[in-house]
């Protein structure tokens, strides 16, 4: 296949102070964060909102099936002003558009991904968003010098387990959701990995 790819190194942190955990969001290229909505309709998540989710189903170029489903959550409250549009962990829910195996003759494996529900609340969505980014998460050792006295683990909510490092190394991105590996390996997305997805149209959320 002849796709252009592209890297996009880009680096987020999440803070945890005083006895809640504050989650400011990742900044994207543009210089949005992915936390807050610029929108002045209420409840309106925009076309080209970034959100970065955390992959809950392994997903691997190698074993991946056209059509499987799998899931991701939400890694830090989506805001409008000083309201709560989307509380980090909420579901996103997507599936697998294509697959091309790495092999001798093919020798990078892709994975084309979209996403197309999030659950909010308890009532569900549907979303056409794509992939523009994979991210390393540091984990929970790595906020661990973030926490501020007092906060603990207890501090952490909405499934939120560390920030990103920035952009998975071997990983290449495309056009319309299409995540390629290097060096003629197959693409591998552990639980924990953090994508971020960009919405291709507007939603809006009671």
């Amino acid at each position: 296949m002849n796709r252009s790819f592209s890297i996009r190194p880009v680096a987020a942190t999440l803070v945890l102070a005083g006895s809640l955990a504050v989650a400011p969001g990742g900044v994207t290229a543009a210089g949005v964060t992915t936390g807050q909505i610029v929108s002045s309709r209420s409840g309106e998540i925009p076309v080209g909102q970034e959100l970065d989710v955390r992959l809950q189903t392994r997903l691997d170029s190698d074993t991946a099936e056209v059509e499987d489903r799998f899931e991701a959550s939400t890694v830090v409250d989506l805001m409008q002003g000083d309201s709560v549009v989307v509380p980090a962990g909420s579901t996103v829910r997507g599936i697998v558009r294509d697959v091309d195996r790495a092999s001798r003759t093919d020798r990078t494996g892709e994975l084309t991904l979209s996403f197309d529900e999030i659950v909010v609340n308890g009532r569900s969505y549907p979303i056409r968003a794509n992939a523009v980014d994979v991210l390393k998460s540091e984990g929970l050792k790595g906020e661990t010098g973030k926490i501020a006295a007092g906060a603990g683990v207890g501090a952490i909510v909405g499934g939120i387990l560390g920030g990103m490092k920035g952009a998975l190394t071997g990983i290449l991105i495309g056009a319309g959701g299409t995540i390629a590996a290097t060096e003629g390996n197959d693409v591998e997305l552990d639980p924990g990995t953090i994508i971020r997805i960009r919405l291709d149209e507007p939603v809006y959320v009671n």
